[in-house]
């Protein structure tokens, strides 16, 4: 028992450390334009963190404990498997932890896999680590920024020639409001929705025999908030409120678009992100309970869902506010416009990758959607200097992650020898 108290507590010490750093992926925007308050954001974010957390996150979960190291290298000591898992916990906790305390934005995603592979080649040597799947997600590390910045400087393109500079803004923008909707809730509708009513289609069916296929169900709804997103946000911008020239009124309504969108980063990165937390406790659980690898992959416990999801809540509501500011003030500044195209395309991208089983790095996602903002704006709006440190951050956390997996594994088996002698 005081094993597994020792365990859960050390993932429960990374999700809080990931819940720390990665806030600022979540809700930093949002604070950074002032269309929410900081206590608003941590509300919001820690629902919708550990509802994506809880109900999309096996997907990643998978990826990671049956990809990046090959458990079947480990069959004949499934013990040794259990303490790299613990070392892989141990080390990106402290690596998150330091870069939170130096405001730097870095990849849950880099940390963990890294710290997988530097205990994998520990204890077996190369063969250990599935090299083409590390291979498969470090492009997918290279691509997240470049796909979710090109997504976002198109959406801005869009609003900023459509509405932000036409001569009657508010009226080009009452225009534009379904067109909007329909973008912002079909990345919800379209993307995760399928995922999530499987237990309301089953309700139906059960209590009242309506039977409708998942896709079309998903349709129905997502159509169905984006209609009532568009006859809300008309009743708002009614002439009789703002004159149909007044910018201040745009950006006031584009702060309502930009809470959704960051609502939707903050589901995708529960749902992305609490794989990288609990990930290797599902192996060591596995291993406790059955005494062997389980070579077809592990089940994932709501309960470990659970206890990943409330430390990431825990941890970005009491340490999250130092990389918040990073990636929400420093990089350009934002207004509820650009926000709403970097969280949207932030979003779009991490769970088009959690749909196919892909631990992408939010920070990628959004600090590459804020730079291609940026990029349309103009380079001179960019501050490369918190780009550098982003970057650099960035640079040195696989490589510290992997000495930190491969140290703190060693010192784990050495200690274990000792205590068995």
């Amino acid at each position: 028992m005081i094993y597994l108290i020792f365990v859960c507590g050390l993932a429960f010490y990374l999700a809080w450390n990931l819940g720390a750093n990665d806030v600022a992926n979540a809700m930093g925007t949002s604070v950074g334009s002032k269309a929410i308050t900081l206590g608003q954001a941590l509300a919001i974010a820690g629902i919708l963190e550990f509802v994506g957390a809880v109900g999309f996150g096996r997907q990643v979960v998978n990826t990671l404990t049956q990809g990046v190291v090959d458990t079947q290298a480990f069959v004949n000591n499934p013990q040794t498997l259990s303490l790299g898992m613990i070392a892989a916990l141990m080390a990106c906790g402290l690596w998150l932890q330091i870069a939170t305390w130096q405001g730097w934005p870095v990849a849950s995603s880099h940390a963990t896999v890294g710290a997988l592979a530097g205990f994998g080649v520990m204890a077996l040597g190369t063969s250990a680590v599935r090299w083409s799947v590390l291979g498969w997600i470090s492009l997918s590390w290279l691509l997240t920024p470049v796909v979710s910045g090109a997504i976002a400087a198109l959406f801005y393109r869009i609003i900023d020639q459509g509405i932000l500079r036409q001569s009657y803004p508010v009226d080009s923008l009452t225009e534009w409001i379904p067109w909007l909707s329909v973008s912002l809730v079909s990345v919800f509708g379209l993307i995760v929705l399928p995922q999530m009513i499987h237990p309301l289609q089953g309700f139906l069916q059960n209590h009242w025999q309506w039977r409708f296929p998942e896709q079309d169900l998903a349709i129905a709804l997502a159509g169905s908030a984006a209609l009532a997103l568009t006859i809300w946000s008309w009743q708002q911008l009614h002439p009789a409120l703002f004159s149909l020239s007044d910018q201040a009124a745009v950006e006031k309504q584009l702060a309502t678009f930009q809470v959704c969108s960051a609502c939707f980063v903050a589901f995708a990165h529960g749902s992305n992100d609490v794989g990288n937390a609990v990930a290797p406790l599902v192996v060591i659980i596995a291993i406790y309970t059955t005494q062997s690898i389980p070579l077809s992959g592990a089940s994932v416990p709501l309960w470990i869902l659970a206890l990943g999801g409330v430390g990431i809540v825990a941890g970005l509501a009491i340490s999250g506010k130092r990389v918040m500011v990073t990636v929400g003030e420093n990089i350009i500044p934002l207004q509820p416009s650009s926000g709403f195209c970097a969280e949207l395309a932030a979003a779009t991208t991490i769970l088009l990758a959690s749909r196919w089983g892909l631990p992408v790095s939010t920070t990628h996602a959004l600090v590459g959607g804020v730079v291609g903002i940026g990029l349309t704006q103009g380079a001179k709006s960019i501050q490369l200097g918190t780009l550098r440190q982003i970057g650099g951050a960035w640079l040195v956390t696989l490589p510290v992650s992997i000495g930190l997996g491969a140290f703190l594994f060693s010192s784990l088996q050495f200690l274990t020898s000792r205590l068995m002698h």
